[in-house]
């Protein structure tokens, strides 16, 4: 049994504090990293100990691998938290922060490497019943041999990089005389993105869902899976707004699918928390996607459900200890809502919007939580991801989740930056969304440019509208939905539209 007294998280903003918190509880003593540009940040106020590792540039500082092990030898540093993002699935780092002795924690470098690759990780799970999208086995990177396989699998097809992520190399192709031009595109996209040009085709799932299951490994070979969790709502293939059920899963169809993310990660011999990701089509038959090997941005609406804590999981695992619960000691309670809070502008295709907190306050009260790393007054950092928190709600149902957020985002006040709280209170008052029926193209399809009010609930969804309508009542909120609507704005008191720029 290995013993953690003393933990560094190779992080920043929200996640790093967020880590730093839970390791606090456990009685651990912490160490924070910053660059130049976060000198003044929260989580380097937090933590017990905290060092400059270099200029704001990622490649100069949070990226680098070597100083942060220097670091840690330096402090008598037990254990690495990679948080996410930054170093959290680099094979090479975790090896190299294993060789120098320390905890990573986190899965073996070897899982990572398996499932960092996209083919390679459908490659491990061949021997298990678990369905995938139609198309190539291996890379390619020859067009006209690609060219065939997607006449092949048939059109629509997607390219996809083998090495990426976050929708970059990834091309949908409608039809074959597209094929040549998007291929290269692809392809030039991958190598400039990840230094491999490498690629796969599969068949284009045109309006799927975005269903992910969280799993958790120990090193005794017990893995569980935490339920499901909802991302459909994307702007660029990246999550917008999450939540925890899913609104469509039945109690087979979510068993099925957790069955098949612990085989995923059985193939790999995981250990850790990690987030098998799965297609759902319009018939409810579910495909596997790909295996993230780290903690997800969207893990709080699984604790949220569960009463977990997956940070504390996290380190227990990696100590050695083994799963203090099973499967059938698992249950659903509740209904969970995250919203990512960014400096964007999404009446401007979501482009960021960087500049200072001129007015930041929190939302308060019942079901409401809020990860973040800033303070009224601080600047945006132009180096990094425009994530400023993360808003989560939890209610006894998805109604009241939903009326929550609604009444958290009223409450968030933040002016200075335009940011996506409006596009978030447009999302839940929509009747797609509040019906649960939508997919990964609601911002194609019920997002048009300058969208500011979503329309009128048809008959399907009257009764769910009329039912969040009156919880509002109920609970006494200083206005209900259907007034911010009438008010010509996506979002009241707190939320600002800040066309003129103040900085």
């Amino acid at each position: 049994m290995k013993k953690i007294t003393k933990l560094l998280v190779a992080n920043r903003g929200e996640i790093a504090l967020r880590v730093l918190r839970s390791a606090k509880e456990m009685g651990l003593q912490t160490v924070a990293i910053y660059s130049e540009a976060d000198r003044n940040a929260l989580h380097v106020r937090y933590a017990d100990e905290a060092v400059c590792v270099g200029p704001p540039a990622s490649k100069d500082s949070y990226l680098r691998g070597d100083k942060i092990i220097e670091i840690c030898k330096e402090l008598g540093v037990d254990a690495i938290h990679p948080g996410y993002g930054f170093l959290s699935e680099n094979a090479g780092f975790a090896r190299a922060v294993r060789a120098a002795g320390l905890i990573f924690v986190g899965p073996s470098p070897e899982a990572m490497e398996i499932m960092g690759d996209k083919l390679s990780a459908k490659q491990a799970v061949a021997d298990f019943d678990i369905p995938l999208v139609p198309g190539t086995a291996e890379a390619i990177t020859d067009v006209p041999a690609a060219q065939a396989i997607a006449e092949q699998v048939g059109f629509p097809i997607l390219i996809k990089a083998s090495a990426g992520g976050g929708g970059k190399g990834m091309r949908v192709v409608n039809h074959a005389d597209e094929f040549v031009e998007q291929m290269q595109l692809a392809v030039s996209e991958a190598t400039s993105a990840f230094g491999d040009g490498a690629v796969f085709i599969e068949k284009y799932i045109g309006a799927p869902r975005h269903i992910e299951i969280q799993v958790l490994g120990d090193e005794h070979g017990h893995i569980v899976h935490l339920f499901e969790r909802e991302c459909s709502i994307q702007r660029r293939h990246q999550k917008v707004i999450e939540e925890a059920p899913s609104a469509v899963l039945t109690p087979e169809l979510r068993a099925q699918m957790g069955r098949a993310a612990v085989d995923v990660a059985r193939a790999c011999n995981y250990t850790g928390a990690g987030t098998v990701e799965f297609l759902l089509d319009e018939n409810h038959k579910f495909y596997f996607l790909e295996m993230n090997t780290r903690l997800q941005v969207e893990h709080p609406v699984t604790e949220q459900i569960t009463g977990l804590d997956l940070v504390k999981e996290q380190i227990r695992i990696a100590e050695g200890q083994p799963l203090p619960f099973r499967q059938e000691d698992l249950t659903i309670r509740g209904h969970a809502l995250e919203l990512r809070v960014y400096a964007e502008d999404p009446q401007n295709n979501f482009l960021p919007d960087i500049g200072t907190l001129t007015t930041y306050v929190r939302p308060q009260g019942p079901g409401v939580r809020v990860d973040d790393g800033f303070e009224q007054g601080m600047d945006i950092p132009i180096y990094y991801d425009p994530m400023i928190a993360k808003l989560v709600t939890f209610g006894a149902d998805r109604a009241e989740a939903i009326a929550r957020m609604l009444r958290a985002i009223e409450e968030y006040q933040i002016t200075g930056i335009e940011t996506t709280l409006g596009f978030g209170a447009y999302v839940l008052r929509h009747p797609a969304f509040v019906s649960g029926h939508f997919d990964t193209n609601f911002i194609r399809d019920h997002f048009p440019a300058g969208a500011l009010v979503p329309p009128a609930p048809d008959e399907a969804t009257a009764q769910v509208a009329a039912a969040l309508v009156a919880m509002l009542l109920e609970t006494k909120q200083p206005q209900a939905p259907a007034a911010a609507g009438a008010a010509g704005a996506p979002a009241a008191s707190g939320w600002r539209r800040n066309r003129l720029g103040v900085r």
